[in-house]
């Protein structure tokens, strides 16, 4: 019997579904990525959240692996071309969690807005303090969406009754691909960074995105400007991101990613910069969950599921 390995937890409308198809399901949602690398010739089906690192080195070992299916969307962990060449297909589900993210992005941004974590923590110790947590409303005010795929996209729609402008730059859409989306502006990445009061940041992690957010970056940017990142944290270069934030070249962000997501992996370097980080109040921070909903578990899981099925029929 065909086999598959599903290396995470997942819901289990993906595994029931899986069997349905005719395969066998090992579920081992805590194996380790070497005990994953010495197990993977022996199946034919991986799934992969993001823990395994699927490189030339894995595929050459994986000799009857014919699909790789990543719940989520970040595919800078498989060598697609390579996967390719050996005749292993591979399939994501950003279509899964796109909602949650978007829903992410605005809460975070309204608790930015409103000094939402603050204000419940002097609540909670009887402080009364009206006026230092005065907030502004995000109305009027022009937000920048850079990356208008899944999750860029939705997140527009979440700003549609805002009555903000919405401006959107995908350097690798053909022109109109927001025409749909009649309340936001297609535009070049430096008018976006002249005018919008926030920048939003969907993009995946690629060569020409890692640390695409830098000193240059935001030089380049209004005075103050907001910005938030539910992608990955790679994308933005953080002491850069410290430094414009001591400035005021950065009025404060919405971080859900970080360039390092393991603290007991922290250097002393990294121990020393996180915790600059975390003194800034104008900043909120979300342990990379912006997609991981219990609507979105299972939606991952669904959609991940029919696109094997279309492959494998």
């Amino acid at each position: 019997m065909k086999s598959v390995l599903i290396t995470d937890d997942c819901h289990p409308i993906l595994t029931e579904g899986l069997m349905a198809l005719g395969y066998a399901c090992d579920y081992l949602p805590n194996i380790s990525p070497e005990e994953t690398f010495r197990l993977i010739q022996d199946y034919e089906g991986l799934i992969i959240n993001s823990k395994i690192l699927v490189n030339r080195r894995f595929l050459d070992q994986a000799g009857k692996l014919r699909f790789v299916g990543r719940l989520g969307s970040g595919m800078e962990i498989v060598d697609r071309a390579y996967a390719a060449e050996k005749g292993v297909a591979v399939l994501s589900s950003p279509e899964g969690n796109r909602n949650a993210v978007a829903e992410q992005a605005l809460g975070m941004l309204l608790a930015l807005a409103n000094n939402l974590i603050r204000g419940d923590k002097e609540v909670r110790r009887n402080i009364w303090a009206r006026e230092s947590n005065r907030g502004f409303e995000l109305k009027g005010r022009t937000l920048g969406i850079v990356g208008f795929g899944h999750t860029g996209s939705q997140f527009a729609k979440k700003l549609q009754g805002m009555e903000m402008r919405v401006l959107a730059f995908d350097r690798y859409k053909p022109a109109g691909y927001a025409s749909t989306w009649p309340w936001v502006e297609e535009v070049g990445i430096e008018t976006m960074q002249e005018t919008a009061d926030i920048v939003s940041l969907h993009l995946p992690l690629t060569a020409e995105t890692q640390h695409w957010v830098d000193h240059r970056f935001i030089q380049k940017c209004k005075k103050g400007v907001i910005l938030i990142n539910t992608s990955r944290g790679k994308c933005v270069n953080t002491v850069d991101l410290i430094e414009a934030l001591e400035s005021g070249n950065i009025g404060g962000a919405c971080l859900d990613v970080f360039e390092n997501e393991k603290p007991a992996t922290f250097s002393e370097e990294e121990n020393r910069m996180y915790a600059r980080l975390h003194t800034f109040e104008n900043v909120v921070f979300s342990p990379h969950v912006a997609g991981w909903t219990h609507e979105s578990k299972r939606q991952l899981a669904a959609i991940l599921l029919e696109k094997i099925r279309l492959i494998i029929q």
